[in-house]
């Protein structure tokens, strides 16, 4: 018998019914007005807990879910958790293919899936020989059980008791380096990112309302929207639709939130609309951005216009959420900040030595959020996670201040004139060229062999001229150094992202790794 039950439900979900949140709001949906209380969300759980059970699924099994940002997300995800199901959240802007590979590779017993993302995943379930049901949350469709039906004649069911050590959920990760790989979650690790970047960095409060650009599928906005909103009884607003720029304006303006989580392509095209149509008035007393570093140029623009900083910091699937990160009170645009609370950081060269204040090396993180490992991928989980330290594949230059600053993704470093070009770097250089939007560099090789840098640049608006791209290049020597200047430049009218809005420079390489 467990003398403590450590299942993650107790402590994010059950308890706000003893300390009297079951009136207040939980959820909100910003584009129908829905909404969901902590004691509805308590409730629903416990019924989809019971409705699992009723179905046959067996704790340990695992649950896909292709769900949109609406209510029953975390009814679903906790009623999974609370009946010892193992639910994975699905990205939901992948192609049919990327799906079939997934549920095949996860062996889910069961999905549930958004009804209007019912046509892209139905093709993926012909011949799945692990599904045995699928629940269609919304409109019915074509050979899934509605949600409602599913939850008919089952008891609501008390949270299953477990160990701290135990997988609670899994993601995948985002596919900016290749095919998503399954990462495994125990139950202790969500209220370690809580205590950590939660309280001591976010430094969220119960009155407190969030709205989160990244979607609970990702583990930045699982966090933003589940974990610490949860820790401390807050409200969080859900945006279905995919944020574009005015659409995250309009809805910060309409619900007034108080943390507003972005990442660096949205906050760029964001400041371009606001430049063109002025600032909303909104009550924001913190701003935090993940999943690629912030540009020096966009953080200090959009504090002039929002007056509330951007905390930029880094995390990953494989840690839950961010490890590393700028703090309330000492932003310094340009670098990634310290350690969170909780969190050891080391830099190390190829052979593993530490290396010393000023030199390039692999950013190592030590924390108790790390995933147990990859699922069936013993030689990739070895590779990364290393006794307690997990290896990130960013590379790091620590400053004699202690902060860090990015330079780039281990595979996409490269060296020019035998100098590491860091392509974060020339890429900030570009983008804090007035007419420059996006940028992403690789490295490309010369008549020579010899690897230079390559851009491509999305521009604010009108057309490309020698004029202009004799201008960027002339602009990044002055700025970071006349060997780091791109020898080619290619306007696009847009860069290949993951739906976490990291770009993909493998695919710009055209080395399809």
């Amino acid at each position: 018998m467990l003398s403590v039950n450590a299942n993650a439900v107790t402590y994010f979900v059950d308890r706000h019914l003893d300390e009297g949140r079951a009136d207040k709001s939980a959820y909100l949906e910003a584009e129908t007005g829905r909404s969901l209380s902590y004691g509805e969300m308590a409730q629903g759980a416990a019924k989809v807990a019971g409705a699992l059970t009723q179905a046959g699924i067996r704790p340990e099994e695992r649950a896909a879910m292709l769900v949109l940002d609406q209510i029953e997300f975390p009814q679903v995800f906790w009623g999974a958790i609370k009946a010892g199901v193992v639910p994975v959240p699905l990205n939901t802007l992948l192609a049919t293919p990327v799906y079939d590979v997934i549920l095949r590779d996860c062996r889910a017993a069961i999905l549930f899936v958004s009804a209007p993302l019912w046509e892209v995943i139905a093709p993926a379930l012909t011949d799945n020989p692990y599904l045995r049901h699928v629940v269609v949350i919304g409109d019915a469709a074509p050979g899934g059980t509605e949600y409602e039906d599913f939850l008919k004649g089952a008891a609501p069911q008390a949270t299953l008791p477990v160990s701290a050590d135990e997988v609670a959920f899994w993601l995948y990760s985002s596919g900016s380096t290749g095919q998503p790989k399954g990462v495994a979650h125990v139950h202790s690790a969500l209220r370690a990112t809580a205590d950590t970047y939660g309280a001591q960095v976010l430094q969220i409060a119960e009155d407190d309302l969030v709205l989160s650009a990244a979607k609970f599928f990702f583990a930045y906005g699982l966090g933003n929207e589940m974990t610490f909103p949860l820790s401390v009884g807050a409200t969080s607003v859900l945006f279905t639709g995919r944020p574009t720029p005015q659409g995250m304006i309009d809805t910060i303006t309409a619900h007034q939130p108080t943390i507003f989580c972005g990442v660096p392509t949205l906050y760029a095209a964001m400041v371009a609309q606001m430049d063109k149509t002025g600032a909303p008035d909104v009550p924001l007393r913190t701003c935090i951005s993940a999943g690629e570093a912030l540009p020096e140029d966009i953080g200090k623009r959009w504090e002039a216009h929002m007056g509330v900083g951007i905390m930029d910091g880094v995390g990953s699937t494989e840690m839950l959420h961010i490890f590393l990160s700028n703090a309330p009170g000492n932003i310094v645009y340009g670098t990634s900040g310290i350690a969170v609370p909780g969190y050891e950081l080391r830099l190390v060269d190829e052979a593993g030595a530490e290396v010393s204040v000023g030199e390039l090396g692999e950013l190592l993180v030590n924390g108790h959020s790390a995933a147990t490992g990859y699922w069936n991928q013993r030689d990739k989980s070895r590779g990364t996670f290393e006794g307690v330290w997990t290896r990130t594949g960013d590379k790091y230059e620590r400053r004699a201040d202690g902060r860090y600053i990015y330079c780039g993704r281990t595979d996409d470093m490269f060296k020019a004139s035998g100098i590491w070009v860091s392509p974060f770097e020339v890429e900030g250089a570009l983008i804090s060229h007035p007419q420059v939007l996006e940028a992403a560099v690789v490295a490309a090789q010369d008549e020579n062999g010899l690897d230079k840098p390559k851009a491509f640049v999305v521009l604010q608006s009108g057309e490309a001229n020698d004029a202009l791209l004799a201008e960027l290049k002339t602009h990044v020597q002055t700025q970071v150094g006349k060997w780091k200047y791109p020898r080619w430049i290619e306007v696009v009218e847009d860069l290949p992202k993951t739906a976490t809005g990291k770009i993909q420079r493998f695919k710009l390489r055209g080395d399809g790794t």
